[in-house]
């Protein structure tokens, strides 16, 4: 299924510099920066009346999965009265990542910037965004749950879970002397989300800031959209967290309560979106080899290649159509969709929605000294064997493949990074590769460790060691809680010259 969707490019006609223009249309999808690991993409919404305009704001940081996926819902719907601006991944590159930031914090980028990274770029977009709202919502999960009396370690002041947030009870507009009652707002919607929630404990409450005061806990909140959008930009502005302690779907749930609520509020008519957290699957690729005709590769499939051959994967077939990347293993970048890529030794592409891996195909290159006649050929995927067959590393750049129970020899201070696995009984993106005393993510770790480069003097945790002596590691692979592969890492002291 192509893509439905009105595409504007960045460069042609931004849409928040012709608004006469835009407002004419229903629904207007811009992409900017396509084609790139931090792709954004933002849907304006219009009514049939005109009305307040409401922007919402999911995934500014990757590791918060119920903010962004409950604002992506709100993308399709169509509006009676009003507008809505709609970003549902404002930082697209750690969603995929699975991370709160990659270069930095994007929520603590809205004060003064000088830095020059992709960051940067998207808080312009989103300042600009800002600028023709009326009210803005920028959606989280949070810690704990928050209390305005300590009640434990995960009930207390400082946790941020089941709370809106505003930076202060009240704001005078400087130039339209115009008063926000921030309280009186966050206070009314929660009292109307807690009718619609069961369990009390998890009810929402207010949870005022005080950013711009002296006393305040949270002064690194005036880096943030929120204080951006009150004190820059004279509109309300609150962060909607729900707790990281509770279910996705309740977290997704309680996040369109507080939207609908919040629309209410705003004068804003909709159709309620409907829930959609079906698990995505990979239907197929539609590629392209040496800029031959395109062909369909499924799920599972292998795409048999010549050694220098070129690929462009240019469309995803999934039972979803945003947040969709592929990732070419061991080649490219993260996001690897319409990029023509030279291939030159075995891969997997990973199909991804957000940081769900929700498929694979293989790529294989012909072994034969003569090219094959047409220069591609599908296959089936080989016959699935009960453990993996190697490991792809990377060893201080340089890529190496190791067969399954062997060894590396490295010395202290190389730069170890597991690539991927080949072969195994099932899908690669679905097991689980651990390096046994390293943790790659420490704010989410699930024990997968591909994708980071580890600095084997600094990174590795002794204990973990085979010895605890810090000499001989393992990396396991598991598949459905079954081992099925194995890597001994043995280290050395470097000679001293």
């Amino acid at each position: 299924m192509v893509c439905k969707a009105i595409i504007i490019a960045f460069l042609i006609i931004p849409v928040f510099f012709l608004p006469g223009i835009a407002s004419a249309q229903k629904r207007v999808h811009t992409i900017f920066f396509e084609g790139t690991d931090h792709e954004l993409h933002v849907y304006n919404i219009y009514g049939e009346i005109p009305g307040k305009t409401l922007l919402l704001i999911g995934g500014i940081q990757g590791d918060e999965p119920g903010g962004f996926l409950a604002v992506d819902h709100y993308a399709d719907i169509s509006l009676a009265k009003g507008n809505l601006i709609v970003v549902p991944r404002a930082n697209f590159q750690s969603i995929v990542l699975y991370r709160r930031k990659i270069n930095d914090d994007m929520n603590r980028k809205f004060a003064e910037d000088r830095k020059n990274n992709y960051e940067t770029k998207i808080v312009e977009i989103l300042k600009k965004l800002i600028n023709e709202s009326d009210c803005l919502l920028n959606l989280h999960d949070g810690s704990g749950f928050y209390s305005d009396k300590w009640e434990g370690s995960e009930r207390n002041p400082t946790r941020y879970g089941q709370s809106i947030i505003a930076d202060c009870e009240f704001h005078v507009n400087s130039e339209t002397g115009q008063t926000l009652y921030l309280g009186d707002m966050a206070r009314s919607v929660a009292a109307k989300i807690n009718k619609d929630i069961k369990d009390a404990a998890y009810y929402f409450h207010f949870n005022n800031h005080r950013t711009i005061e002296k006393t305040s806990l949270h002064k690194e909140q005036r880096k943030s959209a929120t204080y951006y959008a009150l004190y820059k930009r004279g509109i309300p502005a609150f962060g909607i967290e729900t707790s990281k302690s509770l279910p996705l779907e309740m977290k997704v749930r309680h996040h369109h309560l507080a939207i609908n609520a919040f629309m209410e509020k705003l004068g804003i008519v909709l159709e309620t979106p409907g829930l959609n957290l079906d698990k995505p699957v990979l239907d197929y690729l539609i590629i392209s080899v040496n800029d031959s005709f395109p062909i369909v590769v499924e799920n599972q499939q292998t795409l048999n290649i010549n050694s220098g051959d070129t690929v462009l994967i240019s469309h995803m077939e999934s039972n979803y159509e945003r947040g969709l990347s592929v990732d070419i293993i061991g080649y490219g970048t993260l996001h690897d969709m319409r990029k023509k890529i030279r291939i030159t030794g075995p891969t997997r592409v990973v199909a991804r929605k957000d940081f769900f891996s929700c498929g694979s195909l293989y790529i294989a290159i012909n072994k034969s000294k003569k090219r094959m006649a047409q220069g591609i050929s599908i296959t089936k995927r080989p016959f699935l064997t009960q453990h993996i067959d190697s490991f792809k590393i990377k060893i201080n750049g340089k890529e190496h493949i190791f067969s399954n129970n062997n060894s590396v020899k490295l010395i202290k201070g190389d730069r170890f990074e597991i690539v991927d696995v080949i072969g195994g009984p099932g899908d690669p993106a679905d097991m689980i590769v651990n390096f046994k005393g390293y943790v790659g993510n420490t704010r989410h770790n699930t024990g997968e460790d591909r994708g980071y480069v580890i600095n084997t003097a600094r990174d590795l945790w002794k204990r973990y060691s085979l010895n605890k002596k810090g000499i001989a590691y393992r990396v396991i692979v598991t598949y459905n809680e079954k081992q099925v592969g194995e890597l001994i890492i043995d280290l050395k002291e470097p000679v001293l010259q």
